[in-house]
């Protein structure tokens, strides 16, 4: 069984010192009348006959604080309950229920129509994509023609509005390009495990022309270059946007920006009359390069070392459908009621809202140590170190505490690895591909230094204990995002079109 934290007996401790000191009290009050009563005379018979229930009473009240000091201390050193601190917890458990209700909760009705519009859009564009991208021939960049659906939003817990979404989006590369997975050490302290893309000997001098628009030298061999692969990439897209305006002029706006370094963003504006949730969209598009086993190689965040080249011959691991598969087979194997989700999205909601009274620059670090990633990565950890049917709804107050008190201690430590990465206690249910069996282990924590990560932690811990006030705090419409109309119809939007 998970064990019982400090912090939910902490409670105790002030009504022990209170009780310790009335007992001490009533103590010093018994010894005084009875040496009071001793040195009475003969003359005292009629108050020694008024008060001769005094004592009576006192010991009465004596008794009464007693066990009620022992009812507390067994309170407080009963073992691991897993309903214990009811007392404590019953306040903060309807506080916490009405921020997830309120503020964080998705409706499923307006997710699913959400969902199917932007599924809907993102295969127009798909598809008129791989149209022209097949036209220049087989050793030019192309599209594969599916998209696949990563990210919160399809994996159940999504907060606050569906107006986000990340797509994979595959590329058909030329053969003759091998994987080739190594640990960068200048990624990070400890360095990051990615993968490049290097062409067979030979192979640049057959397709010159391949080679010097999407290649970069690293170590005297070509490699597919990510930095030129994402500015195609968004070209293309950009380019056979028109025809996609013009077929979905009816249902909705389109439109595409894009930043140096950083994956294409379709925005989605639909129309009065077609989506009866109004609700305007941002979809995250992301070139990505199939590896097999539902594995992809995506880009690195554009913060890479010094923007040198090298790092643009360099790729990241992306495992978001292996994630998926995890969170299927705790779906199956975890209670019908589990919290395990629930508590993921608290902690995402309390973490946005304790953003608000930090200043620059620590507010920016406390958004990046406590990523969304990181998050659920300490949650599929802990959910691998005890029984899932401690995952029950009752337990939603104790089992959130755990994840918060694993991730101060993470944090203290310095060390959370990732979940997918040489980890060898996956359950076998869970497919790994062999990329992500024999990848070195990678520190989530290494690029943080030790001070932010304890400041991270001390605030996080007070997030945790003053969470119903802080709720209360920056719960006024102030802070909060507007919420989308209620949808006016009933009827269910019709199937997304197929992807992967």
């Amino acid at each position: 069984a998970l064990p019982v934290s400090p912090l939910r007996v902490r409670g105790f401790w002030p009504l022990l010192t209170a009780l310790c000191t009335a007992l001490l009290c009533l103590y010093q009050a018994l010894r005084g009348s009875a040496a009071g009563e001793g040195a009475g005379g003969p003359g005292d018979a009629e108050a020694e006959a008024a008060g001769s229930g005094v004592p009576l009473l006192k010991g009465s009240a004596l008794l009464l604080l007693g066990c009620l000091l022992a009812r507390c201390c067994g309170g407080a050193g009963g073992g691991p309950r897993r309903g214990g601190a009811r007392w404590a917890a019953g306040p903060r458990r309807g506080a916490l229920e009405r921020f997830h209700a309120r503020q964080l909760r998705v409706s499923p009705h307006v997710l699913g129509h959400s969902k199917a519009h932007v599924g809907r859009v993102v295969a127009e564009l798909v598809r008129a994509a791989k149209a022209q991208g097949l036209q220049p021939g087989p050793l030019a960049l192309s599209l594969r023609g599916d998209f696949v659906r990563i990210g919160s939003a399809y994996e159940q817990h999504k907060v606050r509005s569906p107006d986000c979404f990340d797509i994979l989006v595959p590329l058909r590369l030329p053969p003759h390009l091998e994987p080739q997975p190594r640990r960068a050490d200048w990624l990070g302290p400890c360095g990051a495990f990615v993968c490049g893309l290097r062409a067979r000997d030979g192979w640049t001098r057959r397709c010159r022309p391949f080679a010097e628009g999407f290649c970069v030298e690293l170590e005297g061999r070509s490699h597919l270059s990510s930095g030129l692969v994402l500015r195609w990439f968004q070209g293309h897209l950009q380019r056979c946007l028109g025809a996609v305006r013009y077929r979905l002029q009816e249902r909705c706006r389109v439109s595409l920006s894009a930043c140096p370094g950083q994956p294409p963003t379709l925005h989605i504006l639909p129309c009065s009359d077609y989506v009866c949730c109004h609700i305007s969209m941002a979809v995250r598009l992301i070139p990505a390069i199939p590896l097999g086993d539902a594995l992809y190689l995506t880009a690195l965040p554009p913060e890479g070392p010094h923007g040198s080249l090298a790092a643009e011959a360099l790729w990241g691991f992306n495992a978001s459908r292996q994630e998926q598969r995890l969170l299927g087979w705790l779906k199956e194997q975890a209670p019908a009621a589990s919290c395990h989700l629930k508590c993921l999205q608290i902690l995402k909601g309390l973490r946005d809202l304790r953003r608000h009274g930090l200043e620059e620059p620590f507010c920016s670090q406390w958004g990046r140590v406590l990523s969304s990633y990181l998050l659920k990565t300490a949650l599929f950890s802990l959910l691998l170190q005890g029984p899932l049917e401690a995952w029950d709804e009752r337990f939603l107050v104790e089992r959130l505490e755990d994840l918060v008190l694993y991730l101060r201690d993470c944090l203290r430590k310095q060390v959370l690895m990732d979940f997918f990465l040489g980890n060898s206690s996956i359950p076998e249910a869970v497919a790994l591909p062999r990329f992500l069996k024999e990848a070195a282990p990678v520190n989530l924590l290494s690029a943080f230094d030790g001070p932010t990560l304890d400041l991270v932690a001390f605030q996080l811990i007070s997030t945790w204990i003053q969470a119903p006030h802080i709720i209360r705090m920056y719960s006024s419409p102030r802070y909060l995002r507007p919420v989308p109309a209620p949808c006016r119809h009933t009827a269910e939007d019709k199937q997304e079109p197929p992807a992967e």
